[in-house]
């Protein structure tokens, strides 16, 4: 093991942030707590619960959304048994999460929380989000 001062521990830090690559928009499925993560921008970022399957994050300097967390996601597997043959050669594409659970909502969400699926689903198409579902089913 190697000791470091604080400040060569901060030019380590520093040289290892500039090494990273820019930011891409990304979906990363986590097995741990069964839920999808995407991410459009960088930005620092509040949150709001849509419903019992979407958090919504929203950027703190402009509001606008810039990502999503999606819940539960075995549990989508379980209450649409034939969704599974979307995904059987890959990852899916999060559209389709967002418009069963919308398409599939009884009773129909709300203007806003409708407003917000369909921000949604056009954020993941245009942004072509895939998350890999390994482990799930």
């Amino acid at each position: 093991m190697t000791v470091m001062s604080n400040e060569e521990f901060m030019e380590y830090v520093v040289k290892l942030a500039k090494e990273a690559p820019p930011f891409a928009p990304m979906a990363t499925y986590d097995p741990d707590g069964d839920c999808i993560e995407f991410l459009i921008a960088p930005d620092p970022f509040y949150a709001e619960r849509v419903d019992d399957l979407v958090t919504v994050y929203y950027s703190q300097d402009t509001h606008e959304i810039i990502g999503s967390l999606i819940k539960g996601v075995s549990k989508i597997f379980r209450q649409w048994p034939g969704f599974k043959i979307e995904i059987q050669d890959g990852p899916v594409k999060l559209e389709h999460i967002f418009r069963t659970k919308f398409l599939t909502s009884n009773p129909q969400p709300d203007e806003s929380k409708t407003l917000i699926y369909r921000k949604l689903i056009a954020m993941a198409e245009q942004n072509e989000a895939k998350a890999e579902l390994v482990g799930v089913g």
